[in-house]
């Protein structure tokens, strides 16, 4: 394992200072996770009602299934998957369409016809015009920011009640010119002489019909997410096997709790001259064998980071109704879940790009007054196998808790038997703006089936940034 572990850092561009963290820290990160699931126990703890604060909370959760992007939804619109969230969200709970006082919806590459998708998709849905509406944008949690951006407006006295959401559309992402033809073009469209436009036509060369196609990359370094996966797991010692264990395990609980029912969230709805969907269709337990003849898909030929083992480009959309408990009781809900505490984190987006959760999972379990053996329930999102095991290693080392952590000691890895039971987003999708959502809904929704208390949701993003969220089991 360490001569592989070489090679695959002799092929990486990584700098030296990387080189040397990944030496010094890998002897520290032996730890082996397990992957069994055995039963939670229910715990009887305090509630983190605050006095003089509004409690506020998860009435309802919905969203799209999730499907692979180039399949059923592939001839819809953007603007539809939102759409339809909302209506679903809609009907699920009976809310009439003038009770919210503000909808905001994250989402990461934009329609540009849909600027502010939140608004458009809002008064397609029927709600009054008189409700605001903006989109926000945080990469992989533009969900979450759209969440807290609500709790905050009602924690402010500004609302009772809002819809936050999140969409994503990879199958028909928006693709320009390049910078010279569209430069070309607007000059064009300037040009009042028919000399001066032939004279722009005939300056039109080959190379400028060359697209510039969207990708996964970050723009502070140019390197794409998948590429500082592999460079994570190398540097703190994840191997290709570990990396599909756990892969196979997300896919196998996902397809469990699918034809257990539990993934109540998932709303059904005819795609538009298609058929009806109704559940997740990226779900694909396969084997280990089969997992392990797949090559390389970022470091070649020696990464460990493969089609198999990343999440994979999603369609989807998600919606969450907000409220105040008195607004929620006044009205006749029965609350989901209590939301509490959370945290934005911010760290060097290349050698530690995906490690958010290791960032934010100290730091608002201290400002909720909790540790790790208090939290029942964990929900981090999957964006690769690698990316998860490093921020497990990562949290049960001493030696990064003391370094980049400014800690005593680790904050301590979450176990496996409370951890992504339902699968997570390796195996039920990950369209970039609408997970943060079902992080939330799944957290609130395991604590009601497994009688848990306090759930705690984290997951990384482009540009080093993270997000973590506790949330409390509404009393049954």
């Amino acid at each position: 394992m360490a001569s592989m572990l070489l090679s695959t850092l002799r092929s990486c561009p990584v700098s030296p200072s990387w080189a040397i963290y990944q030496c010094l820290i890998y002897p520290f990160l032996s730890i082996s996770v397990r992957l069994s699931v055995p039963s939670v126990q229910t715990k009887s703890k305090k509630s983190l009602a605050r006095p003089g604060m509004k409690n506020i909370v998860l009435v309802e959760g919905v969203r799209t299934p999730f499907l692979l992007s180039g399949t059923t939804y592939v001839s819809t619109l953007f603007f539809i998957l939102f759409y339809l969230s909302l209506r679903g969200l809609l009907n699920k709970t009976g809310l009439p369409k003038d009770a919210v006082d503000y909808i905001i919806y994250g989402t990461v590459i934009q329609e540009v016809k849909t600027s502010n998708v939140a608004r458009e998709a809002a008064l397609g849905a029927g709600f009054s015009d008189k409700i605001p509406a903006h989109t926000v944008t945080m990469a992989c949690i533009s969900s979450n920011q759209a969440m807290t951006s609500g709790v905050g407006l009602i924690a402010a006295g500004q609302c009772d009640a809002i819809v936050a959401g999140g969409v994503e559309f990879m199958s028909d992402v928006p693709i320009r010119h390049s910078r010279k033809m569209r430069k070309t073009m607007l000059s064009l469209n300037k040009a009042k002489t028919l000399g001066a436009k032939l004279g722009l036509i005939g300056s039109i060369r080959m190379a400028h019909l060359a697209p510039e196609l969207p990708a996964v990359a970050e723009f502070s370094t140019a390197e794409t997410m998948g590429h500082s996966a592999d460079r994570l797991a190398a540097a703190f010692g994840v191997t290709r096997l570990e990396q599909d264990e756990f892969a196979l395990r997300s896919h196998t609980l996902a397809k469990k709790a699918q034809d257990a029912g539990l993934l109540q969230d998932v709303i059904s709805f005819k795609v538009p001259g298609r058929d009806i969907v109704s559940k997740d269709n990226g779900i694909r337990p396969s084997s280990m064998e089969q997992m392990g003849k797949l090559k390389a898909a970022f470091i070649k030929p020696h990464g460990t980071v493969t089609a198999a083992n990343s999440s994979f480009l999603t369609d989807g959309a998600s919606a969450v109704l907000i409220m105040s408990e008195e607004k929620a009781l006044a009205m006749g809900y029965k609350p989901k879940a209590y939301l509490r505490d959370f945290v934005y984190v911010s760290q060097d987006p290349k050698d530690q790009l995906l490690l958010g959760p290791t960032y934010g999972t100290p730091k608002v379990l201290e400002r909720a007054g909790l540790t790790m053996n208090d939290i029942d329930v964990f929900e981090f999102h999957e964006a690769f196998a690698g990316q998860i095991m490093a921020n497990l290693k990562a949290m049960d080392s001493d030696w990064f808790g003391q370094t980049y952590l400014g800690r005593k000691s680790k904050v301590g890895a979450p176990p496996m038997e409370k951890f992504n039971l339902w699968g997570g987003s390796l195996s039920l999708g990950h369209p970039f703006g609408a997970t943060g959502c079902r992080l939330v809904t799944t957290v609130a929704h395991r604590l009601q089936k497994e009688g848990g208390q306090y759930g705690l949701v984290a997951a990384c993003a482009a540009g080093g940034q993270g997000h973590a969220m506790v949330i409390e089991a509404y009393p049954q």
